[in-house]
């Protein structure tokens, strides 16, 4: 079922739902720049069977308003706007699922409205944490110092994004989500291509938001809140993240309270079909025990 939902004057989200009513609810937040439709249908119906799903389209992305031209926000407005889609549903706690920016946003929830959250899972982020990374042989690291995102992903980031048309747009997407992928599983660019076609279609525009990327990032730090939290968190590591690799994730399990890690193989910044089975079984073994 698809609903709009009013996260503040003139800004309406969209969002849909699927399982049962009476379900837990499950809140699936998305990384920046990208619609709700991000999440894979495959991924959503799996966990529907045990969840009440919602997805949605941040805004300045799909079908939710796009206005940040004329009315900018800071990046931490849009952890609101995830209580504004729960609010809008009639949900008091829900676990959420939080990739990338959705990563950072979930863990803002973690820290600042944990009485709203019943767990958190969070994909492809970094800790928003000053605390240093201990390794296994004691060595302390600070944040800055862990490794940084890939070359090649740097180097695409820095072009200028122009309208060549729908197909150049779906051919750039592809390409992107080739390098997000990592170099472990083998790439399959019609899935990619019939992803972001469809997520084309939902929005009505084929022209890329870049509303996130510069959206103001600052006073993100949540280091004392997130060590001492009671959230359940649950921590994915992806072997090929060419984004946040490790040791990101084992940073952010240090960083969260009583978090854990669980590893998918072959995973990078990315959502291919081969990585669906396991992430889910990984988020349900999680929410199911909390």
């Amino acid at each position: 079922m698809e609903r709009f939902v009013e996260a503040a004057p003139g800004v309406r989200l969209w969002a849909e739902e699927r399982g049962g009513a009476d379900a837990p609810p499950l809140l699936l937040i998305m990384g920046a720049q990208a619609s709700g439709l991000g999440w894979p249908d495959e991924l959503v119906d799996t966990l529907a069977a045990r969840h009440r799903v919602i997805r949605y389209d941040h805004r300045d992305t799909g079908r939710s308003t796009w206005a940040f031209d004329e009315r900018p926000y800071p990046l931490a407005r849009l952890a609101d706007d995830a209580l504004a889609v729960l609010d809008g549903h009639g949900v008091e706690r829900a676990h959420v699922v939080g990739m990338s920016m959705g990563g950072s946003l979930a863990q803002l929830l973690i820290a600042d409205r944990p009485e709203r959250l019943l767990s958190a899972t969070l994909v492809g982020t970094s800790a928003l944490s000053t605390a240093p990374y201990i390794r296994p042989d004691g060595t302390r690291t600070p944040p800055e110092e862990l490794p940084g995102i890939a070359p090649r992903l740097l180097e695409m980031w820095s072009r200028p994004v122009a309208d060549l048309g729908l197909e150049a747009e779906l051919e750039r997407r592809v390409e992107h989500w080739r390098a997000l992928g990592g170099d472990l599983l083998p790439f399959d660019a019609d899935e990619a291509r019939a992803l972001e076609r469809r997520i084309v279609e939902h929005t009505g525009r084929h022209t890329a938001s870049t509303a996130h990327a510069r959206a103001d990032a600052s006073g993100l730090d949540r280091t004392e809140r997130l060590a001492r939290t009671s959230v359940p968190t649950l921590v994915v590591s992806a072997p090929a993240e060419p984004v946040f690799p490790p040791p990101h994730p084992q940073h952010i399990a240090q960083a969260i309270r009583g978090a854990r890690l669980v590893e998918i193989p072959g995973m990078g910044h990315a959502l291919p079909r081969a990585v669906l089975a396991p992430l889910a079984a990984a988020i349900l073994d999680h929410t199911l025990g909390h």
